[in-house]
């Protein structure tokens, strides 16, 4: 409870009650106010207007690959109701040097425009309010892939869809 109130599932409070922290515009978040710890991240959009989509990416083109969608894909895949537009994991990598930190980074730098590998998440530069867009992390001892696969059948078991950028669980 927040407040007197029950918290909204999916809801940036009920990410908090769950130890994730930040909550900064994804657009300018800093690699050194995020953890390099394995962990989960959340996108979320604090408005409940109607989306306004794009024609075009503002992502990077990466491996010369074009990361629009056409605006009816895009349409369909909105989930009305929720916060949380995507979720993503950051593993440690093969050498131990990933995490949160380096995925953050990565995926704002490919919002930014630059040819960075960061498929997943892709819709999300299509959105007009893109730059409103808060991002939350949750570092994680639990391996990131089952915290993240947990959390998609969540919210599929809330809103009986994945989040809307998220294309596959």
């Amino acid at each position: 409870m927040t407040g007197g109130q029950e918290v909204r599932p999916w809801s940036a409070d009920a990410l908090r009650e769950g130890g994730f922290v930040g909550f900064v515009p994804l657009v300018a978040v800093q690699p050194s106010d995020v953890p390099t710890a394995p962990g989960v991240y959340a996108v979320i959009r604090a408005t409940t207007a109607s989306p306004v989509f794009l024609d075009a990416s503002a992502a990077g083109r990466f491996k010369g690959k074009d990361p629009s969608a056409p605006a009816d894909v895009l349409a369909r895949k909105w989930v009305d109701g929720a916060d949380v537009l995507y979720i993503g994991k950051a593993t440690p990598g093969s050498a131990g040097r990933r995490g949160l930190r380096r995925r953050l980074d990565e995926f704002r730098r490919f919002g930014a425009g630059e040819p960075v590998g960061h498929w997943g998440g892709r819709y999300i530069w299509q959105l007009a309010d893109r730059d409103e867009l808060l991002v939350a992390w949750n570092a994680t001892d639990e391996d990131a892939s089952a915290v993240e696969s947990r959390m998609l059948r969540d919210f599929i078991a809330h809103y009986g869809a994945l989040p809307f950028a998220n294309l596959r669980r």
